[in-house]
């Protein structure tokens, strides 16, 4: 699959683990909300899940001007805060702590040739390795914050 937008809305996450699965859901509310509303020809929305840094962070576009990137990041805030952060701006081990692999290295690559936006929310629960579905209630809650921003992100 090509990724040929300007501006790429990408959800990672595993909804198989609780709040980690914040990402899958956001993309899901937007795919809902463009259904209504048109969705600028220059913007693609994926829900990532957990193959973000493997399957796109690793194949830049020479089209890329920006990634929203829509996560769980643990940052010591009230379950369900939403907070952007600059890729530089990331809480060292967060990503290591929350999703096991790492994400800053692919992150930190890009947003040397392209703005890259991470929308983060602080979880209340990522129940890996043990499967739990569903979002905790604030975190769930927190998704049309994110999703007001992600609009203002990318210009709508």
């Amino acid at each position: 699959m090509a990724f040929d937008a300007e501006i790429l809305v990408i959800g990672c996450g595993n909804i198989l683990f609780e709040d980690d699965g914040f990402g899958p859901a956001v993309t899901e509310a937007l795919e809902e909300y463009f259904k209504k509303h048109e969705l600028p020809d220059n913007v693609m929305i994926l829900d990532a899940g957990t193959s973000g840094p493997f399957y796109i962070f690793s194949l830049p576009n020479e089209l890329w001007k920006k990634l929203i990137v829509v996560d769980v990041v643990e940052f010591g805030a009230k379950p369900g805060t939403i907070r952007i952060f600059d890729v530089s701006e990331l809480p060292e081990g967060s990503y290591e702590n929350v999703h096991s692999w790492p994400v800053n290295q692919p992150l930190h690559e890009l947003s040397e040739k392209v703005e890259v936006v991470v929308i983060g929310c602080q979880p209340e629960s990522v129940s890996a390795p043990d499967v739990k579905l569903g979002l905790t209630k604030n975190v769930e809650d927190a998704i049309p914050k994110a999703i007001e921003i992600i609009l203002k992100e990318i210009g709508v």
